[in-house]
Formats: structure tokens, C-alpha cells, sequence
């Protein structure tokens, strides 16, 4: 009986499906374990081979999970709001939810063809009402919410209302050490409603203030960094400038803490627990205040630094504050007003990221000097793209002798360099060591670096000029853009007066007044025009009733829906609460977690943040999210490509067609191997045609290498078998009028070079998941896609792979079926069949339970090989294999399970055990060597003694040939490895 995928799919598939096989529900008599994967945007193009990788390591262990006896939670839903449906609403004027909805159907019908376990039951849509109510919800708990340093957790902002109003209050230094204003002369109760609203913004875990952002005037609308480039938009090339404008805020920095601290308790990689730490940057330092001087007027406001090194402070000869700064006017003297003025103009055209990368050396002096409070030199004060506004103080303190971007700058504009940690007794240490000892640094004078830093910190507080300091790198969380296809904000504005500008126009009287929560959802409304308003407002200010009824226009952005979907899994339909207590105690946190490594900073930490806040209020007992985070790989395309030649220095032309050559030729011509004349050989001999050369090219030399270009064009994978083109396709493929000429070898083909690289459409070597399903089937695809290499490394997709895991199944499919039929016997097993059995059981639940999918694949096959030389098709030994086989291909075993018998699915079955007696060996086979060459083989007891096993080695025929029955030299027996005859 022939093993017939595509039938066999078909009909499980529909079975699951009208049977729910995979719909979960809470059972407290099981445990339970939580696979979830990271859900995906959905876009037009579908999925290619590349997505699935993860979906199937994850399925491969739920499956696992559920036949071990575990209640599992393995859900999937969409990621629906985002740019890519916005931006293609701007182009073509179809509404996002239409694109939305068309691309989830696409993505749903591939993944139900690869045949994952997901309880669709539970599918959630972040672009529903019904879903980001709650979004809204929480963001409304965390606008009335505020961090009590003293408790280290969120409580509401009621308690905070209530120590404000017992006394007259006075506001600590925030995190970030920015002064805030306050007004103690008046008490709570006096403060008008803007003037208390003003004053909790500053403690609000959801709160408003202005930020500079990538303001495009051209395009009407906020860019983000990755849509600039070389200063201006990426879309249109429109000049970008740095603005000032209105935005919401999460204050994640009153978490950093937390978010370091719970790292070490998460089985996440270290690479990826790195990075987390990296993205928060905790360092310890001293908060120092320089006096200014101006020749304008008295500085009272000092510079304030933050530095990890205050033992350098005696060789900081000049300072440097961003061109954001808050001092820039005040220190910028008439003399260098146009200079400075010229200056921030071009640091406004540019990101952030962008001012970091750069490698030229380029600043402003302010004309105005600063006081080193160590040394009593005044230094000056500079404006560099180097320094940001947000980060830090958006000063520093430059000290070039031991900061190597402060001695690019000094050695630019002629600046002293003061050394001031001699390193000799340190070999190999670079310019920004902390290692050394301390010169010319008066008191600190030969101390360890570690000692001068707190004998500096020390100092610093005696002074007054400045305390001991822990800073972070991590700013607050950005949580406004300026879209449409995005979450509202539940917030109405209570209008004093003109409603204030977008951008910074003094301070705001707009009072934010929070929806109630019996007002939610508020609903995303039509718009007349998906573009931005122009005037820095999203494209809701196109609507008119919105804008009428004082709501933001803004939207939320995208890890808004993804910081928080894990949870409303737990109970999706739920239109009370985001989800009831009894089911979030019951799933608790997330035991599994898979997903790209490029999402270790944004999702991963936003997600942490959030849970631990909605840890805080006792809405979830559980203060991490995800317990183990497995990243997987990338598969990467390999991309083909054929090369164009074009001939320089000819008069006319040698031929009008288009010329493209074979990697073979491309290589020879690019390494000066290959002349023109060549070429011009060739199309004669495959046209047939006639060329005079000197006609068509100059005259001179003979033409070298120097006159021909060679380019690379890329042509889609799908023409390609091996490197070779299908060269009817390719001609086919090609435009009617396109005039070319394809050069091949002399053997009559094409050979294409090619290069593995991430897998896009761009660069046409996508791989559809469905094609692949469509020649071989979808659990070979599934194990062919683990067979590739471990689930965590980056691997190139390659066919030439796939034929061995098909003939692999159609092999396993022959130990039940022959061409007679089915041919499984109710026999009892022998020792070594019990032994091939129990061996792969072990081995295959190992690799599993260390996500070693490709290894287990490997003992599939072995295994079917094993029972293959011991003609086994016995009902004990195949019926329990296949429940050990069916996570990795679910199709095929479930349609062997129902052939022996069963009514219910295999993957309700219950997994095998590992019966130990099967894995003692009692025997070990020997080569027998006849000295030092192997001549014979021979199996003894494990436990026979070198006499016994001598015995039954010298009356082996094939060692008698070498022995002539005669006593040998020398009998070597070294039990469980060796035996040599030595004659």
C-alpha cells in the first residue's frame, strides 16, 4: 500500500479539527506546562520556510509535554496592529482591518497545513475591540499608578494624592537627577486642578512630557530612526529635523532594578540575559556640578555630570553638552551665537544612532567656560553630536587621556591632555581600563584606580559639590505614535482655553482625563485619510468627531498589544476582566517561551515590565512572565545570481542585446582571465553570427580585462536545481521586450553563483512552505526543518537534504505496509527488537527534553533502519513507537494509529516508558585482529573470561586460516574493546 501524504493530511486535519483534539481547559488533576510561541505580524506575503522554525520546535514539545501527562496551554493569535497594513492603506486607500484580515486567513490556512497543536479556541486579535479594551484598560492602571521607592512597588497614585495632602509637600530628585519644579509655599489644597495634574505627571507610571523626535515636515509625520537615512527620509528623501513634540511616556526606569535583578533567576541564554543587562546599563558613579562662567551674564545653574570615572576628574580639561541642552543659549556667547546656531542645525538632521556611529570628530565651541572644581581651571565648554540629550545629563565632563572619543576631540580643536593614571605596570591595557595608578591627582596621587574612586566620591560629598551616584542607561519608554492603525489612548483632554500645540509651546494646560472603565473599549474610528494630519498629529485629527470629543490622536504603539498577550490566552473570551484569578493562579507564568533573538530588548523587556507592575497591584501572582526563553535560528535563503557584462571603450555597439554570462565566465573576467575577444567567440559560436571586431571595437591592443564590467543580478531560486538555471524558465520568466543574450558553457549550460543570506522576497530566494508541503508532505517538512541543525543556530535551507527525511517515512511506512498490504503482526517481540525499541525511547526523550530536535530525527532513523535488517513489523514494538515519533510528524502517525486498531487520537495517547532491562548489554561484538589487521568478527558474554574467550576465538575458521592450528605468540583480550592474535 503506497504512502499517500497529501490524503492522509487532508483527512486529519479535519478530524482534528471537528474533534477539537487540541482544545485545552483547566484540570486541576494535571499539571500543567505552558508552550508559547511569539506571535507573528501578519503580512500579505505569507510565510516562508524560515517562520516555521520555531512554530514546530514548539509544537514538537507540547505534543511532547501532552502525551507526558501535562495539561498544555500551546495558543497562537496576531499581532495585527502595525506600519505595514498603514502604509499600504496610504498607497492603495484599502483599510488596514481589510489587509489585516486577509493576510491572518493566508497565515492561518499555511499553519494549519504544516498541522500544529494550537488551540485555535483560544485565538486572540490585538486589532479587536475585545482585546485591546484591555490593553487600554492597563494603561489607564498605569496612569493611575505611581512607584513608591519606599514599598519598591506600584501602588495607586490615590496613595500618593494622600501624602501630598497631609502636608506641604516637597518633590524628591527623580532617577535621572532632572530637577522638578515645585512650588512649597503653597500647599496641596491651593494648587489649582492643572498645577496638581502638572505635579503627578511627574510620578505617574503613564505620564506625558515633550521629547525630541524625527520630525519630517514634507511627509507630515514622526519618523523612526530605521526610516532615515543619511539624514533625511527614506521615503522621499525629505529633510528630517530634531523636534520637540508632545508624547506619552511608561516610566520603565523605576523597574531597572527589578529587571536586572530578576535575570538570575530566568533560564534564558546568557547572551540574551546580556543584552538585557546592556540595554538597562546600571553603573555606578558620582553626580558632579561644575560652576559656569559666562561673559554674557551669572550662571547660577551649575553642569551637572554623571561620570563612572570621578578619579579622572583632574585630567578633565574642557566639557561637552548636547545641542539639546537646556544651557545651551545661556553659555552660547554673541561671538559663537552663528557659529552654534549653524552647528545644532545639522544635529537636528540627524538620529541619535546616527550621532553615535559617526566617526568624524565634529563640534562647537559655546565661548564659555566651566570651573573644574578639583583643579580651579576654567575649562571650556563645547557642543558635540556625540553628547545626547537623553542620556544621562546630556553633559559630560571630557577627560582625553583616558577616554578615547574625549582625545579624538581634544586632539581636533587643540585641547590639553593631562595624564592622569599611569597603566605601565598593567601590559596590554587600553586608554579606557580601569586599571593604573593615579598621577597627577594631588591627594589621590598613587592610589589603585578602584581606591581613587571612592576617595574622589568622598571628597565630593565633603565639597558639596556633588554624591555618590547609581545612573542607567535605560530611558523611559516612548508610548506614543503618531499612526492610525494602533490602539487608542483612553484619554480625553480637558481643554483650558486653545488646545495646546503639538510641538513644545511653553507648558501644557490640556488636563488628560482618563476614560472610566465602563467607557472601554474606546473604538479605533474611520478616518477620511490614513496620512498624518501634517501638523505633527497622527491621522485620527483627520476625524472630525474625534478631535470634537477632546480625544488624543495619538495611538499606542506596537509592544503595547505583545507586552501583555501571554495573559489573555489564559482566558481569551472573557469581556469582564482581561483574565479571571482562578485561570491566571491555574497557568500561571509561561514555562516555555520561543522566539528571535531580535526581540531581546523591545518585547522581551516591556513585557517583563508590565507583568511585574500588574505583580505589584495583585493582579498576577508571578512576578517574571517567561520561566525558559528558547531563541531559534534563522534559516536563511541561498540566493542565485547571473552576471551582467558590459564592454567599455566600443564605438558602437557589439551587440544591442543585454549579455549575461555564467559564474564560470564572470569569474574568469573579473580575475582578468577572459578578454573580449572571447566573448565575442562565444555569441558567435551560439548565434551563429558573424562579428568583425575591429568594427566594433576600439582600435588598439587587444583588448584585457579592463574592458569589460561584470554586475550581479539576482534571478529567483525557484529557476535554479544545483546552481544550474532552467534556462526555457529564465527566458520565459523575462519580459517579452527585454532584449538579452545568455551566454552558456560549452557543455550547454548554466551555472549561477550563489550566496546564503537572509531570506526575503527582495532577494528572491524565498522558499513557500506550501510548495515544499505540496512535493513531499507536511511531517516531512517538520522534520526536515529540525533536521537542518540545532533549534538555537542560524542555518541555510537546502533541498538537497529533504529527499533522505522523505524516503525516511515512505521506509517507516514499509514496516507496516508492504505491497501486499498491511503486514504488522501480533508476535511477540525478541530481546533486540525490545532493545531497538527502548534504546530510541531514551535517547529520543533526552534530546527532546534538551530541545535537540536534530539529533532525535537522526534516531528515527536509525531505529527504522535496526527494525528494517530485523524484518520487525510487530504490533508491541511499532504501536508504541509511533507515539514517540508522532510530535515530529503528526500525520502520518496518526494515521498508522488508527490502522492498528485505535478510536482515539494518538495524541491523547500517553507516552512510553523506558524499560532499563532492555538497555543492559550481555554481549559485546569483537573485531578480532590478526596481528594488528582485522580479520573476523565475533560476539562473546560481556562477562566471559579471557580463556573462555580465547577458546572461541581460535576455532573460528577465518582465524584458523592465519593460525594453522597452532598456539600463537601472544593472545591479547581487553574485555569490552580488543582482541589481537599475534602469530
Amino acid at each position: 500500500m503506497e504512502y499517500k501524504f497529501s490524503e492522509i493530511e487532508n483527512k486529519w486535519k479535519k478530524f482534528w479539527e471537528e474533534n477539537e483534539v487540541y482544545k485545552v481547559t483547566e484540570d486541576p488533576n494535571k499539571p500543567k506546562y505552558y508552550v508559547l510561541d511569539m506571535f507573528p505580524y501578519p503580512s500579505g506575503a505569507g510565510l516562508h520556510v524560515g517562520h516555521p522554525l520555531g512554530y514546530v520546535a514548539s509544537d514538537i514539545y507540547a505534543r511532547y509535554k501532552r502525551l507526558k501527562g501535562f495539561n498544555v496551554l500551546h495558543p497562537m493569535g496576531w499581532d495585527a496592529f502595525g506600519l505595514q497594513a498603514e502604509q499600504y492603506a496610504i498607497e492603495t486607500g484599502t483599510h488596514p482591518a481589510i489587509t489585516t484580515e486577509n493576510a491572518i486567513k493566508r497565515y492561518r490556512e499555511q499553519m494549519d497545513k504544516i498541522g500544529f497543536s494550537f488551540d485555535w479556541s483560544r485565538e486572540v486579535r490585538t486589532c479587536e475591540p475585545n482585546y485591546y479594551k484591555w490593553t487600554q484598560w492597563i494603561f489607564l492602571k498605569l496612569y493611575n499608578s505611581w512607584y513608591n521607592k519606599e514599598t519598591n512597588k506600584a501602588e495607586p497614585i490615590s496613595t500618593l494624592i494622600e501624602k501630598l495632602q497631609s502636608t506641604n509637600y516637597s518633590r524628591k530628585e527623580s532617577r535621572d537627577e532632572t530637577k522638578l519644579q515645585t512650588n512649597t509655599e503653597k500647599a496641596w489644597s491651593e494648587l489649582t486642578e492643572a498645577e496638581k495634574q502638572h505635579e503627578l505627571m511627574n510620578y505617574r507610571l503613564a505620564f506625558q512630557s515633550y521629547s525630541e523626535v524625527n520630525w519630517c515636515a514634507a511627509l507630515g509625520t514622526v519618523l523612526a530612526n530605521d526610516e532615515i537615512k543619511d539624514g533625511k527620509s527614506e521615503r522621499g528623501g525629505h529633510p528630517i529635523e530634531r523636534r520637540k513634540m508632545r508624547q506619552w511616556f511608561l516610566r520603565i526606569t523605576e523597574y531597572s532594578d527589578r529587571l536586572l535583578d530578576g535575570l538570575d533567576n530566568l533560564d534564558w541564554s546568557d547572551a540574551m540575559k546580556e543584552m538585557q543587562r546592556n540595554w538597562i546599563g546600571r553603573s555606578e558613579g558620582a553626580l558632579v556640578k561644575f560652576k559656569v562662567q559666562s561673559s554674557k551674564f551669572k550662571v547660577e545653574q551649575p553642569l551637572e555630570v554623571f561620570t563612572t570615572r570621578p578619579d579622572t576628574i583632574f585630567g578633565a580639561t574642557f566639557m561637552v553638552i548636547a545641542a539639546e541642552h537646556e544651557l545651551v543659549n545661556t553659555l552660547t556667547t554673541p561671538e559663537q551665537k552663528a557659529e552654534v546656531e549653524k552647528y545644532i542645525a545639522y544635529v537636528k538632521s540627524r538620529t541619535d544612532v546616527e550621532r553615535q556611529q559617526e566617526k568624524k570628530v565634529t563640534g562647537v565651541f559655546t565661548g564659555s567656560y566651566a570651573v573644574n572644581p578639583f583643579t580651579n581651571e576654567n575649562i571650556p565648554v563645547y557642543i558635540a553630536e556625540y553628547v545626547l540629550g537623553g542620556y544621562g545629563t546630556g553633559a559630560i565632563m571630557a577627560v582625553p587621556a583616558d577616554d578615547e572619543r574625549d582625545k579624538k576631540f581634544a586632539e581636533k580643536f587643540g585641547l590639553k591632555i593631562v595624564d592622569i593614571v599611569d597603566k605601565s605596570m598593567y601590559p596590554g591595557a587600553t586608554i579606557e581600563d580601569k586599571v593604573g595608578k593615579m598621577i597627577n591627582s594631588d591627594f589621590i596621587n598613587g592610589m589603585e584606580v578602584k581606591d581613587a574612586i571612592k576617595a574622589v566620591i568622598a571628597e565630593i560629598e565633603k565639597r558639596g559639590i556633588g554624591k555618590k551616584k547609581v545612573n542607567y542607561k535605560q530611558r523611559d519608554a516612548g508610548y506614543s505614535r503618531q499612526r492610525y492603525w494602533g490602539e487608542p489612548f483612553p484619554i480625553q483632554y480637558k481643554v483650558v482655553g486653545q488646545p495646546d500645540p503639538h510641538f513644545e509651546g511653553g507648558e501644557t494646560d490640556d488636563i488628560p482625563v482618563p476614560l472610566t472603565p465602563d467607557k472601554l473599549p474606546l473604538i479605533l474610528p474611520e478616518v477620511s485619510s490614513y496620512k498624518p494630519s501634517g501638523d505633527g498629529r497622527a491621522p485620527l485629527a483627520n476625524n472630525a468627531d474625534w478631535v470634537k470629543n477632546n480625544y488624543e490622536t495619538d495611538t499606542m504603539p506596537g509592544y503595547a498589544a505583545s507586552s501583555w498577550y501571554f495573559l489573555r490566552y489564559m482566558d481569551p473570551k472573557n469581556d469582564n476582566e482581561f483574565a479571571t484569578k482562578d485561570k491566571i493562579e491555574y497557568w500561571k507564568n509561561v514555562d516555555i517561551y520561543f522566539g528571535g533573538a531580535e526581540h531581546a530588548v523591545g518585547h522581551l523587556l516591556y513585557s517583563r515590565f508590565w507583568n511585574m507592575f500588574l505583580y505589584d497591584l495583585g493582579l498576577v501572582p508571578f512576578e517574571e512572565p517567561f520561566k525558559k526563553l528558547v531563541n531559534q535560528g534563522m534559516i536563511q535563503g541561498r540566493s542565485s545570481f547571473v552576471y551582467r557584462v558590459e564592454i567599455i571603450n566600443r564605438t558602437t555597439d557589439l551587440v544591442s542585446s543585454e549579455i549575461i554570462v555564467s559564474k564560470g565566465i564572470a569569474d574568469k573576467i573579473k580575475l582578468g582571465e577572459y578578454t573580449v575577444f572571447q566573448i565575442v567567440d562565444l555569441i558567435e559560436k551560439q548565434t551563429g553570427r558573424k562579428i568583425e571586431v575591429g568594427e566594433y571595437i576600439y582600435k588598439g591592443p587587444p583588448a584585457i580585462a579592463g574592458d569589460m564590467s561584470v554586475s550581479d543580478i539576482r534571478v529567483d531560486i525557484s529557476l535554479v536545481n544545483n546552481d544550474e538555471l532552467d534556462v526555457p524558465a529564465f527566458t520565459n520568466r523575462r519580459r517579452k521586450d527585454d532584449d538579452f543574450l545568455l551566454l552558456l558553457t560549452e557543455n550547454g549550460t548554466f551555472i549561477c553563483g550563489s550566496e546564503v543570506e537572509k531570506m526575503s522576497k527582495s532577494k528572491y530566494n524565498v522558499v513557500n512552505p506550501d510548495d515544499v508541503i505540496e512535493k513531499y508532505g507536511a511531517d516531512c517538512f517538520r522534520m526536515f526543518e529540525m533536521f537542518l541543525g540545532p533549534i538555537e543556530q542560524s542555518k541555510p535551507w537546502d533541498d538537497k537534504g529533504i529527499s533522505g527525511v522523505s524516503n525516511f517515512l515512505r521506509k517507516f511506512w514499509r514496516l507496516f505496509y508492504d505491497d501486499k498490504g498491511w503486514k504488522v503482526k501480533d508476535e511477540e517481540p525478541t530481546d533486540a527488537e525490545y532493545k531497538v525499541l527502548h534504546k530510541t525511547f531514551k535517547k529520543i526523550a533526552e534530546d527532546i527534553e534538551r530541545l535537540n530536535f536534530n539529533t532525535s530525527v537522526s534516531a528515527f532513523m536509525i531505529a527504522t533502519n535496526e527494525l528494517g535488517a530485523l524484518n520487525c513489523s510487530k504490533k508491541k514494538i511499532l504501536e508504541p513507537l509511533l507515539i514517540a515519533l508522532a510530535p515530529f510528524a503528526p500525520f502520518i502517525t496518526e494515521e498508522l494509529w488508527s490502522a492498528l486498531g485505535n478510536k482515539e487520537s494518538i495524541h491523547t495517547a500517553t507516552y512510553p516508558t523506558v524499560e532499563e532491562k532492555y538497555l543492559v548489554e550481555n554481549s559485546h561484538t569483537y573485531a578480532v585482529s590478526i596481528n594488528g589487521k582485522v580479520r573476523a568478527e565475533i560476539t562473546l558474554p560481556i562477562d566471559i573470561s579471557a580463556d573462555d574467550a580465547k577458546a572461541q576465538v581460535l576455532a573460528l575458521d577465518k582465524i584458523k586460516q592465519w593460525t594453522q592450528d597452532a598456539e600463537p605468540k601472544k593472545f591479547i583480550f581487553v574485555k569490552g574493546k580488543i582482541i589481537n592474535v599475534v602469530v
